[in-house]
C-alpha cells in the first residue's frame, strides 16, 4: 500500500506597518519572546520541505521549536521532516508534542502512518479511528484503515472503509480498486468489475487497476475480456511481468496454450525467478504434450522454491508420462508433505 505525502501548513504572512515611536516600545516587548524569529525559521522549514532539502528543514524546525517550544505546527512539520527521512520512531515522538498542544486531526493520522510504516498495524488502525473521529470527513483515515482491515482478512469491514472513503471523495481511484479487491475476496465478481471501472474512470493511466480488471474478468469466465485488460496493463506499464503471467493464464484458460507459453517465457524474462511462471509453463507444455520442457520448468521452479507443493504434483504428472513412475511417485509424495491434496489421488499405486 502506498504512502500518501503528509500535507504542510501554510506559510504565515506578516503585514509591515508604519506605527508611532510609542507603539515600537510596545511591539519591542511582544517579540521578546523569540516568536518572530521562530516563525522566520519555521518558513524556511516549509520551504526546505518542499523543496525536499529534509536535513536543512530539520535544522530551521528544530531552531524555530528552540525559539519557541510550544510551537505546534513547526513539532508536526519536523515529524513530517523525518517521516520523509525515514526516522519513523522519531517523527512519532514529534507528533505525540504536537498532539499534546493541540487535537490535531493531521497528527494523528500522520502519526499512523509512521506507525504502519514501523509495522504497527494496531497502533495504527487506532490512529486512523482517532483521526476520523475528529475530522469525519477525512477520505485517507477511512482508506487506510479499510487497506489494514484488508490486510487482515476483515473483508467486509474493508468494503465499509473504502466506501466512505469514495463518498467523501468521489474520485478516489485507489479507494475503488481496493474495494473492488474486497469484493473480489468476498465473491462479489460483477461488484468488483464495478469497481475497477469505476477506478479507471478516475484514473486510466493505472496499469495494475486493468490487471485488476482482468483477473476478475477471467475469474467470471470472460476469458477474451481479460486478455484485452491484461493486454492494456502491459501496455501503461513497462516490464509488467505479472501481467505477462496472468495473460498466460486466461490465454491457458481459453485453449491458447502456444500463446500462453509466449506470455510466460516473456515474464521469466523480465523476472528470471519468476517461479510461478516456469510452473505455469510447465502446465502449458504439458498441454502440448510437451513432457520432457514441462518437466524441466518444474524442475526450474523447484529449485526457485524449493516448497513449491504444485511443482512437485505436476513434475510427477510429466514424469509419469515419461514413463518414469518412480520419479513420479517421488514427486507426488513430496507435494503431499507440502500440503497438496490432491496429490493423493496419484500415488495410490505407488510403494
Amino acid at each position: 500500500m502506498k504512502i500518501k505525502k503528509i500535507l504542510l501548513a501554510l506559510f504565515y504572512v506578516f503585514a509591515i506597518h508604519t506605527i508611532s515611536a510609542q507603539t515600537d516600545t510596545v511591539k519591542a516587548k511582544i517579540l521578546d519572546d523569540g516568536s518572530q524569529d521562530a516563525e522566520k525559521f519555521y518558513n524556511s522549514g516549509i520551504s526546505n520541505f518542499a523543496k525536499k532539502n529534509y536535513k536543512d528543514a530539520l535544522k530551521d524546525f528544530d531552531s524555530a521549536i528552540v525559539k519557541k517550544p510550544d510551537f505546534e505546527k513547526a513539532f508536526y512539520n519536523r515529524g513530517s521532516t523525518k517521516f520523509e527521512m525515514k526516522a519513523y520512531s522519531d517523527a512519532i515522538a514529534d507528533f505525540d508534542k504536537s498532539l499534546l498542544l493541540v487535537q490535531n486531526p493531521d497528527s494523528y493520522f500522520s502519526r499512523g502512518q509512521a506507525k504502519y510504516a514501523l509495522a504497527d498495524k494496531t497502533g495504527a488502525a487506532a490512529d486512523y479511528s482517532k483521526t476520523i473521529e475528529i475530522k469525519s470527513d477525512h477520505a485517507q483515515a477511512y482508506y487506510y484503515r479499510g487497506g489494514i482491515k484488508f490486510e487482515n482478512n476483515d473483508y467486509k469491514g474493508a468494503v465499509d472503509d473504502f466506501t466512505q472513503a469514495v463518498r467523501i471523495k468521489p474520485d478516489y481511484a485507489y479507494a475503488y480498486n481496493d474495494r473492488g479487491s474486497a469484493k473480489r475476496q468476498l465473491e462479489d465478481i460483477d461488484g468488483a468489475i464495478a469497481d475497477y471501472q469505476k477506478a479507471l474512470v478516475s484514473n486510466s493511466e493505472m496499469g495494475f487497476m486493468y490487471n485488476n480488471l482482468a483477473s476478475a474478468k477471467r475469474k467470471k469466465g470472460d476469458f477474451k475480456g481479460a486478455i484485452s485488460d491484461y493486454t492494456s496493463a502491459i501496455s501503461k506499464k513497462e516490464n509488467y511481468y505479472i501481467a505477462y503471467n496472468n495473460r498466460g493464464s486466461a490465454k491457458f484458460d481459453a485453449g491458447d496454450y502456444e500463446g500462453a507459453i509466449e506470455d510466460y517465457t516473456k515474464a521469466v524474462e523480465l523476472k528470471s525467478d519468476y517461479a510461478f511462471a516456469f510452473n505455469n509453463r510447465a502446465a502449458a507444455k504439458f498441454k502440448l504434450k510437451d513432457y520432457k520442457g514441462s518437466s524441466e520448468d518444474c524442475t526450474k521452479a523447484i529449485q526457485l522454491n524449493a516448497n513449491y507443493g504444485y511443482s512437485y504434483l505436476n513434475r510427477g504428472i510429466a514424469k509419469e508420462m515419461l514413463r518414469d513412475n518412480a520419479g513420479a511417485c517421488s514427486d507426488w509424495k513430496k507435494a503431499v508433505e507440502l500440503g497438496v491434496e490432491s496429490a493423493k489421488n496419484y500415488i495410490g499405486d505407488c510403494n
